[in-house]
């Protein structure tokens, strides 16, 4: 209804008077005369880049990163070493990216393992046998002591 009232109104003003008298936001009116956009689809899948890596130079430098000199060491150590050596295999993010999907970025030092603490569990078979003590702290009533 206001629909049309606005429309009746507009021929006769401008769209800003229109929408002052009826209460409707410019904004809306505005949104709403724009078309809305086709849903997006599925994605097509990107192309391979011309420079993209084998898969032999990618076991190349998965076997680079487990071997035993590098095992315990960052990507990011390993690719700063093996540049102080003269050798370039990948960039770092190629050697994380190349980690990721093999599972290995993770904690890469080994690390130590602590079983969880068990409580004891004390068991009384008669009266006498197992005593505790509550050591709570409990505040007493303050009686006029300043």
């Amino acid at each position: 209804m206001i629909d049309v009232a606005f429309v009746d109104l507009a021929e006769l003003t401008s769209a800003t008077r229109a929408c002052a008298v009826l209460g409707k936001s410019r904004a809306t009116h505005y949104r709403r005369q724009r078309p809305q956009p086709a849903p997006a689809g599925p994605r097509a899948p990107r192309p391979v880049p011309r420079n993209a890596l084998t898969p032999a130079e990618r076991a190349s430098v998965l076997a680079t990163l487990n071997h035993e000199s590098f095992v315990d060491k960052s990507p990011a150590q390993v690719w700063a070493t093996l540049l102080d050596e003269g050798t370039y295999l990948c960039s770092e993010s190629t050697m994380y990216r190349i980690l990721r999907e093999h599972g290995g970025v993770r904690e890469r030092r080994r690390q130590a393992t602590h079983p969880p603490r068990t409580r004891p569990e004390l068991v009384a078979d008669g009266p006498g046998q197992v005593w505790s003590w509550d050591i709570e702290r409990h505040e007493a009533p303050r009686t006029g002591w300043g």
